[in-house]
């Protein structure tokens, strides 16, 4: 049985991939922090197979600016594959919390490629790279030999990180990949991330709890995929018979706007009755444009995406609705601040 270790297993990406590996047949051993509060409702349902049987998953406490921790926990492991998904995700809080942003998201890559090294383990690693690493870009589609021009502490935090990645796959002959993934969503990402905030708002709205929905830039065009369809890219990148570096994407680009629309219209609604620009969501330097070319990935790992813009929106949606209506006491504050 193979076993994986798991940064960010908590989140979005990592639930997905955590589902995926042990319907593989893994043993999953995921990193999580210490917190007052239990955020592990993504992956609490994964502890029991569809007969009711456990399955070989397990947590440890620890943190990607906590080198010893690491150190201690993959010697133990000893896993064949590190997924490294866990980091300050969040573009716009990224300018309020540079140094940490930088500390986890690039120090902390260093952190685990240097214990893997040192470790000598046989493991394959996999970095979650991002598509703000082209930030100001001028080419229609990016690709991996796109020049990149990161506009955010987020962003040159990631691209540390990546090229940490490439250098020690080219110094110590580690099996080190990076998948640069661009914008992907679904009814578990996070409610602080604007596709997610217009589903919860616009199921809210339905349900007469708000009146607006308070946004930021609306002319952002971003290619969005499905987090199902990204993971399982994830996964094949650390089967290719060899480490090296893949766009994930879906190679169509749809502004904030379409969002919106796509979403209100579904429900029968005009967003613009609804939506006020607040300066507030305004980021300090604005990506304003990216659309991935994945033609590499499909070409060698034989992966496409499935799930269309229009699908994921109603996805998500759906999903909001559903489960603003299952509590309806839990959602009572508004996602407007």
């Amino acid at each position: 049985m193979k076993r994986a270790f798991v940064t960010g297993i908590t989140g979005q990406d990592g639930s997905y991939l955590t589902e995926l590996l042990l319907a593989k047949g893994y043993e999953v051993h995921g990193l999580v922090r210490r917190s007052s509060t239990f955020n592990r409702g993504r992956i609490e349902p994964l502890y029991l197979n569809a007969k009711g049987e456990k399955v070989p998953l397990y947590l440890h406490y620890g943190d990607l600016s906590d080198s010893g921790n690491l150190f201690a926990l993959l010697r133990k492991i000893d896993p064949q594959e590190v997924y490294n998904l866990g980091a300050q995700s969040h573009v716009k809080v990224s300018f309020e919390t540079p140094e940490y942003t930088s500390d986890v998201n690039a120090i902390g890559t260093v952190r685990l490629l240097e214990a893997i090294r040192q470790l000598d383990l046989d493991a394959r690693f996999y970095q979650a790279s991002s598509s703000e690493l082209y930030g100001k870009t001028s080419a229609l589609k990016q690709d991996e030999s796109t020049p990149f021009h990161p506009r955010s502490p987020y962003g040159f935090a990631k691209l540390m990180a990546y090229w940490a990645t490439v250098n020690y796959r080219e110094s110590y002959g580690m099996f080190a990949s990076n998948g640069i993934l661009f914008n992907h969503e679904s009814p578990r990402r996070g409610e602080g991330f604007v596709t997610r905030k217009i589903t919860i708002s616009l199921a809210r709205i339905l349900a007469g709890l708000d009146k607006e929905l308070r946004l930021g830039n609306l002319d952002a065009k971003r290619d969005w995929g499905f987090a199902g369809d990204f993971t399982e890219l994830i996964w094949r990148i650390l089967q290719h018979k060899e480490a090296d570096d893949f766009v994930i994407a879906t190679g169509e680009t749809h502004s904030v706007r379409e969002f919106l629309q796509e979403a209100f219209s579904y429900k029968g609604l005009d967003w613009q009755k609804y939506v006020k620009i607040d300066p507030a969501y305004m980021r300090p330097a604005e990506v304003d444009y990216l659309c991935g070319d994945s033609a590499k990935a499909q070409r060698l790992l034989g992966w496409t995406p499935k799930v269309k813009f229009k699908e994921l929106v109603r996805m998500m949606v759906d999903a909001d609705i559903k489960e603003l209506q299952s509590k309806p006491m839990a959602r009572q504050i508004s996602p407007n601040p």
